[in-house]
């Protein structure tokens, strides 16, 4: 009866999302120069920045990483191969200079870590990695967070990776094989969520796995339903940024 009934209140809350009753028609990476969908600018644009996104606000980072790539003395740093050639103090301030980086130590070599990375492994076109592990998810995920985890700094996190797979997803033209293992990104807002709905207990929320946790519960809850976990994400989100509205 409890997953009937949590089941039934994921129902009202895709509904209400849908019927735009948790706001969300601006999100955070609507934000973006609006390059074409298939091009290589618009995969760099959504993957550096993604590897920033640490316990901050989700708009004003990518409002940052928008306002950088429309100055033309910062655009460079969307280039991996113009990155590397430039010094670590020029790449800094770039990042810096609309707050794209608020660690400007920590967060320019993680920047600069992943630039060496796509042009080691892809001559600097990031859409080559999805071409060569199929587009599969489970290859992608597994590439990045276990085999070459330490050539893509933060990237690579349980709630980074999900979630910069799901917005590769939804604005650019990639499609997935295996995208029902396309997990929910258990961010601060997701977890709270998964909370509220009963889904994860009291003590667990306050542990240290609770990510884990998060996407083992959704997985299992839309085993044999018309969902994937990833459908939920946006939902999730939206409703706990917004104060979590009664569900109708």
């Amino acid at each position: 009866m409890e997953k009937e009934k949590i089941l039934n209140n994921v129902e009202k809350l895709m509904i209400m999302y849908k019927n735009g009753l948790l706001g969300g028609e601006v999100m955070p990476e609507d934000a973006n120069p609006g390059f074409e969908k298939d091009s290589l600018n618009n995969y760099l644009y959504f993957t550096l920045p993604m590897a920033l996104n640490y316990q901050r606000n989700s708009y004003t980072l990518w409002e940052s990483a928008n306002k950088t790539y429309e100055d033309e003395e910062t655009r460079f740093v969307f280039d991996p191969k113009i990155c590397l050639n430039k010094s670590f103090e020029e790449v800094q301030y770039a990042l810096t200079k609309y707050k794209v980086a608020l660690q400007k130590q920590k967060q320019t070599e993680i920047w600069l870590q992943l630039c060496k990375t796509f042009v080691e492994l892809y001559d600097g076109d990031i859409r080559k990695l999805f071409d060569e592990l199929d587009n599969d998810v489970d290859k992608i995920r597994n590439f990045i967070q276990v085999e070459k985890k330490k050539k893509f700094p933060y990237l690579s996190g349980t709630k980074i990776c999900n979630y910069w797979l799901y917005v590769i997803y939804q604005y650019t033209n990639r499609k997935y094989k295996n995208i029902e293992n396309l997990t929910v990104a258990p961010d601060t807002h997701v977890v709270k969520a998964t909370h509220r709905l009963g889904l994860i207990t009291d003590d667990e929320l306050d542990r240290s796995d609770v990510q884990l946790i998060v996407i083992d519960r959704w997985n299992e809850l839309f085993k044999g339903t018309k969902y994937k976990s990833i459908d939920i994400h946006t939902p999730l989100w939206l409703w706990s940024r917004n104060g979590f509205r009664n569900l109708i």
